[in-house]
């Protein structure tokens, strides 16, 4: 057997590997060395020792709450702001494979990494995530102010469609779900496979409409979900059954946690080879998402976008649970809407996506979103399709801005042109 391939076979990393090696005095040069069955036994017997021996020593970290700036940090910083000794983070890095100095920089993937392994409470800081908080807060003052203008002038309110999050790794089928579910082809249309914006859709399942935003996958896009998060009612988290809980997943989770809204799972790709619907139920239950027939709360439904099956049944439960929220909006009082994106096209001008959270977008109407004002000219729903109005839930693209709008700023109706002319300035 060759050094690598005992490596392999023992899941050590090859340096700690050739450091067993060197301990007991075995001179071994090359991974590929081919080993003589002695020598294998022995550092069997040593890994298994080792292994043992953790396990009895296994340490007990006192938990900690610390604060970060989102940033790389050489190692020598973190022993500082971690207040962690040296050798332990050095064994740590060991144990990961890595081999790190006390000046290599560490990205914040595997400083969250290390605090979790150390027990420690970690809350990264960053300008994106204050905006994000500020968003949903924007959004929920949106929908508490309408709701108190509807009672004090008896405005009738009504059910308004829920919006819903597709969310998850890249590659897991979350743009081919919503295809499905569209019955569309969108997938088609997208360049290299990964969808390059936040899509806003809206289908209807028996007498409810369910409005959808596709957030891409690709790690470029994560203030684009983390955005997609803030402003919906409920996320749909896509999971790949051949796959299971990816990087992208446990972002996607942070994010719908942090806009505090329920998680509906979709476990994709059931028809694949090698698909485990009960090991990615398994892996979920690590980010505290347990499945209702595992004893938990969280809906999981196994689909197949590819062979369409399963799809009544998850637009079932988005239904359901939504229905539970009871969520109602006014169809009257000024219009507020949410930039979902927003681009400059050489034939029409500045366009943007937006949600309308409360009242009735219509064309011709006066508006103000940012230090921006404008006239509506027209109004497109999903399909393209010229609208003269747009009600709560609603997504629509706008044409009519003077200029383009910053996502995730509040598009607001006024009475003149005067009046969002004064609010612009």
């Amino acid at each position: 057997m060759k050094v690598l391939q005992l490596a392999k076979e023992l899941n050590i990393p090859i340096q700690e590997l050739m450091g067993i090696f060197r301990e007991n005095r075995m001179r071994i040069k090359s991974s590929n060395v081919k080993l003589d069955p002695a020598k294998v036994d022995m550092v069997k017997r040593i890994v298994r020792s080792r292994q043992l021996s953790a396990q009895k020593q296994e340490q007990v970290f006192e938990a900690k709450d610390i604060q970060l700036d989102d940033r790389v940090y050489r190692v020598n910083e973190l022993v500082s702001v971690l207040d962690l000794a040296l050798p332990e983070l050095m064994k740590f890095f060991l144990k990961k494979g890595l081999l790190v100095t006390i000046n290599s920089e560490v990205d914040m993937d595997t400083i969250k990494e290390v605090a979790d392994f150390f027990n420690i409470s970690l809350t990264v800081d960053s300008e994106e995530a204050h905006e994000q908080i500020g968003l949903k807060t924007k959004v929920l003052e949106i929908e508490e102010e309408s709701m108190k203008d509807a009672q004090e002038s008896s405005a009738v309110l009504t059910r308004r469609p829920p919006v819903i999050a597709i969310m998850g790794h890249v590659d897991h089928g979350k743009t081919l779900l919503l295809d499905v579910i569209r019955q569309s082809n969108v997938v088609a249309r997208e360049a290299g496979g990964i969808t390059q914006h936040i899509g806003a859709y809206q289908v209807e399942k028996g007498d409810h409409k369910l409005t959808f935003l596709d957030t891409p996958g690709h790690e470029a896009f994560t203030a684009l979900r983390s955005r997609g998060a803030q402003v919906t009612d409920v996320a749909v988290l896509v999971v790949a059954a051949d796959d299971g809980v990816k990087p992208q997943t446990e972002e996607a989770i942070h994010h719908a946690k942090a806009a505090d809204i329920p998680i509906i799972v979709a476990i994709n790709k059931i028809d694949k080879p090698g698909a485990n619907v009960e090991n990615c139920k398994q892996q979920l239950t690590e980010f505290g998402l347990v499945a209702e027939d595992w004893g938990g709360d969280v809906v999981m439904v196994p689909v197949s976008a590819k062979q369409q099956e399963g799809i009544d049944q998850l637009l079932e439960m988005i239904v359901l649970v939504t229905d539970m929220l009871e969520l109602k909006a006014s169809e009257t009082g000024p219009a507020k809407a949410v930039i979902i994106e927003s681009r400059l096209s050489r034939q029409k001008g500045p366009i943007a996506t937006v949600l309308v959270k409360t009242g009735t977008l219509k064309v011709g109407a006066f508006f103000v979103v940012g230090p921006f004002s404008g006239k509506i000219r027209a109004l497109f729903n999903d399909q393209g399709q010229q609208v003269k109005e747009a009600g709560p839930g609603a997504p629509v693209e706008l044409l009519g801005l003077s200029e383009v709008p910053r996502p995730g700023d509040i598009l607001q109706v006024t009475k003149s042109e005067s009046d969002s002319k004064a609010l612009a300035k």
